[in-house]
């Protein structure tokens, strides 16, 4: 046998369906932007984010830190004078140290501005997915309002018949 069917079963299974629904959208217009962002990026730009993606990991910090120290003692250390090519004060590391900073920071900003035009983009859809879904509760709250007047009235009217429904009973015990 089959359990009832109860109301909170049918709103579980109605707004599991709504939830899905609403991922299968939101799902589609993410494809949508990326594709988009894809089809529209020039592989310099694409180029930029991949720089500015790895300059800013933990992976970047930790390898140039090895890099520092390796530069640093191999210029320091009194066995490996053979090899220095950059004594203290290491002025060839503070050009390249310059060099490094002067490319990364505009690379980074051209990345971080292709990034809030694909986030404004993103809010924009957000806000029109925020309004569409504002005007359909809206309308779902006169539909709502409609039927709670229209069943007011009909209540009323079931009052009134039942009120002469009652009446024409009294008035059939009277007769009798």
């Amino acid at each position: 046998m089959s359990e009832p069917v109860t109301k909170e079963k049918l709103s579980k299974d109605y707004e599991s369906r709504i939830n899905h629904l609403v991922e299968n959208f939101e799902n589609q217009v993410r494809k949508h932007i990326n594709e988009e962002y894809v089809r529209s990026t020039k592989w310099s730009d694409k180029f930029a984010d991949k720089i500015a993606q790895f300059g800013g990991s933990w992976k970047f910090i930790n390898i140039f830190f090895a890099f520092l120290i390796l530069w640093i003692v191999l210029n320091s250390l009194s066995f490996t004078k053979v090899i220095h090519f950059d004594e203290p004060p290491f002025i060839l590391l503070n050009l390249v140290l310059s060099f490094i900073a002067g490319f990364q920071a505009p690379i980074i900003m051209m990345s971080q501005n292709r990034q809030a035009a694909r986030d404004k983009q993103e809010a924009i859809i957000d806000f029109a997915i925020n309004y569409k879904a504002e005007q359909e509760i809206d309308d779902m709250q006169g539909h709502l309002h409609r039927i709670e007047a229209d069943f007011a009235k009909f209540r009323s009217e079931v009052r009134g018949e039942l009120s002469e429904i009652k009446k024409l009973i009294l008035e059939q015990g009277n007769m009798s």
